[in-house]
């Protein structure tokens, strides 16, 4: 076995001594030919051998990192620049307002409870005080519709797995109920219990690498043991399916959706009243149907069936046939991103250009009134109830935090009630919308932000971000993240590439699968649009992305390696050939087809995966790979193998580095302490080897 100082030995590039990781004769076979997988042992993340090889290359990572003068002045920075208080949109169950509150460097946000609007708040839970480091994180809470209890779900060092407890809203105090296993979950609750999704317990050992099978859904009563739990539905016949139970406010009615991808549902319903039998009322997983509330048996849903930019649709649940179905609000140029029941109408939330709006209809679908938003931002959440006329709402764009407001929906009166406010002159920034050209001639929106006195001469370090996938938009939005980045006179871009959902679910659909090329040729006339406008240089222009992100950054490398100085993938999908038989990646099949789908799909996935496109025949950009090793969504193994063969490679030129993050998951719940610490690193890399100092 190979020690952490032997695995030190390796390639020199830069000064530095790349960990020599072993390489092994592993081979697979796709529809005739052969694809070497050398690196197959780091897929086995709870070995002695891998934990050995992450210890040597966070060593090297973090040696690296130290010798840049001015890291320690920039994550001071960037901490100053973090400490500030947020709320969350209130929501009111009947009878108390719930929010959430993080306060200055905190690194977890406090569940508050107030009785009234106006009224003195009380702590109903503290997740800051889970865990000594952080690490532990509210990831969903729910109020039963009678406002006794509350049940919560806490993850562990950002792993997807979770575990639900209850706790007495009039007390504060947690009840005896604890659920393991629960795993992309609602919780819907009907009279003194909830339902809930999970899986079977995993193989020890294997819980956050092993394919996620056989999700099932089920109903829990307070202060039952978890074994007591009722079995309510399970499909035995489709193991790769997700399951989840969404209840009416009125607990009369049971929804039943279930997912092959992470797009489209079927979905069934049961008359709770009656224990009626569970009906089939939307078929097949090719659109989605998201409910939105009922009005006795009239239900709402919005769904792009027929409607590729959404539309919200009734549907008579005693008679729920297609042919019944009538449009409210109908399709429409813009697309209808959401819809919350309040007050007898409906507030519906659109995307124009990536930009939202906000409206309020009545319950028959006539348009009552626009509410003003001030300048093009995104809506965040919208809470609001049937019974009360008052919503609220959150609004941000770049240069404007999440400002927290409540709306009368009766008369459009809207009311600021949180503002966060910072040490920080958004006066300075400003942000353009502009279209470029993608190699097919297709529009692509891009958001620019910058200061005012900007001058495009090609000099200006430049950040540029992309997803492009899974139907998800990029609309903007704050984040304190990018704060210190403008504040240093960078550059920072986002680009609204096919495969997400700004323009319906055709633009998704452009992205995916035997379309997913489109996705980096997006990518790279972006760069090549804020290089020919003189925002910056090919020598100026970092890339980043996370996730599906993360894939993109890899592809884009691998093809236009000259386009760019520095590249950050981020818990990237590098290995498209096996994604699929880890956890959850079998989920995401709808948007890249898989590599034994057929010999056309293996070819495509074959042609742009990261890891098995890395070139030799030109120098690479300097690459910094982030993961965390409790990555149960992306498993780190993809960042593991992509980063051993980009050193193998790459052997000499510009640093190739990964950094492992000890007790952190793909993103979701992360501490204040850790993303200040990731963010310092990840800008000091980036504008180190840019040759740029910044100004403190």
């Amino acid at each position: 076995m190979l020690s952490a100082t032997a695995l030190l030995g390796g390639a020199c590039s830069s000064g530095l001594q790349y960990p020599e990781t072993v390489r092994e004769e592993v081979k697979d076979s796709y529809f005739g030919m052969e694809v070497a997988d050398p690196y197959r042992w780091l897929e086995n993340d709870t070995t002695k051998q891998v934990a050995q090889w992450v210890e040597a290359q966070n060593a090297l990572t973090n040696s690296y990192l130290a010798q840049i003068p001015f890291r320690s002045q920039l994550r001071e920075r960037i901490s100053q620049l973090f400490n500030f208080d947020v709320e969350s949109v209130p929501s009111f169950s009947g009878r108390y307002y719930t929010y959430f509150r993080k306060e200055g460097l905190s690194n977890q946000s406090v569940l508050y409870v107030k009785d009234s609007l106006n009224g003195a708040e009380r702590v109903l839970l503290d997740p800051n005080k889970l865990s000594t480091d952080g690490t532990v994180a509210l990831s969903s809470t729910s109020i039963s519709h009678d406002s006794k209890y509350l049940a919560y779900a806490i993850a562990d060092a950002g792993s997807d797995w979770n575990t639900i407890y209850v706790l007495d809203m009039a007390t504060g105090e947690k009840l005896s109920d604890e659920l393991r296993w629960v795993k992309f979950s609602s919780i819907a609750w009907r009279g003194d219990g909830f339902y809930y999704s999970r899986y079977d317990a995993p193989e020890a050992g294997k819980e956050l690498s092993n394919i996620n099978e056989y999700h099932k859904l089920y109903f829990h009563k307070i202060g039952e043991s978890q074994a007591n739990d009722i079995l309510v539905f399970e499909d035995k016949e489709a193991p790769l399916r997700n399951v989840f139970g969404i209840t009416s406010d009125d607990e009369n009615f049971l929804f039943i959706g279930e997912t092959e991808s992470t797009d489209g549902n079927s979905l069934f319903v049961k008359d709770l009243r009656t224990n009626g039998e569970l009906r089939q009322i939307m078929e097949g997983f090719k659109y989605s149907y998201s409910f939105v509330g009922n009005v006795g048996n009239i239900a709402y849903f919005v769904t792009n069936d027929q409607a590729p930019r959404y539309r919200l649709i009734k549907v008579d649940l005693k008679n729920p046939s297609k042919a019944n179905w009538q449009d409210v609000i109908p399709a429409q140029e813009s697309v209808l991103d959401g819809v919350k029941m309040a007050g007898g109408k409906f507030a519906a939330t659109f995307m124009v250009d990536a930009a939202s709006r906000l409206a309020i209809y009545s319950l028959e679908g006539e348009k009552l009134r626009d509410i003003d938003l001030g300048t093009f931002g995104s809506v965040g959440a919208l809470s609001g109830r049937m019974e009360d006329s008052l919503m609220f709402y959150n609004f941000s764009s770049f240069t404007i935090p999440s400002v927290v407001y409540s709306c009368d929906v009766n008369t459009g009166e809207t009311k600021e009630i949180f503002r966060p406010k910072f040490d920080f002159d958004f006066s300075k920034y400003t942000v353009e919308q502009q279209f470029y050209a993608s190699k097919d001639g297709t529009k692509i929106p891009i958001f620019i932000v910058h200061r005012t006195d900007i001058k495009k001469d090609g000099t200006t370090p430049t950040l540029l971000y992309g997803y492009g996938g899974f139907n998800i938009s990029l609309t903007p939005w704050f984040s304190t993240s990018r704060l210190a980045w403008l504040e240093q006179g960078g550059v920072y871009a986002i680009a609204n590439l096919r495969g997400g959902g700004e323009y319906g679910e055709s633009w998704h659909e452009a992205g995916t699968k035997l379309k997913k090329q489109n996705v980096f040729d997006d990518f790279i006339s972006a760069a090549e649009y804020l290089i020919t406008e003189k925002y910056t240089s090919s020598k100026m222009l970092a890339i980043q992305g996370g996730s599906n992100g993360g894939l993109l950054i890899g592809a884009v490398t691998n093809q236009r390696p000259d386009l760019f100085q520095v590249a950050i993938p981020q818990v990237g999908v590098m290995d498209m050939l096996r994604y699929q038989k880890f956890t959850i990646g079998w989920a995401w099949a709808g948007d890249y087809g898989t590599s034994e789908d057929s010999e056309a799909s293996f070819k495509y996935l074959y042609a742009y995966s990261p890891l098995h496109n890395i070139r030799t025949d030109v120098p690479y950009p300097a690459v910094l790979v982030m993961t965390g090793d409790h990555d149960d969504r992306v498993v780190p193994a993809h960042s593991f193998k992509y980063i051993a063969q980009l050193q193998y490679a790459q052997p000499k030129g510009a640093p190739k580095l990964v950094r492992i993050e000890t007790r952190a998951g793909h993103g979701a719940g992360k501490p204040t302490a850790l993303a200040i610490a990731e963010l310092a690193d990840m800008y000091s890399f980036i504008l180190y080897n840019m040759g740029y100092t910044p100004k403190f």
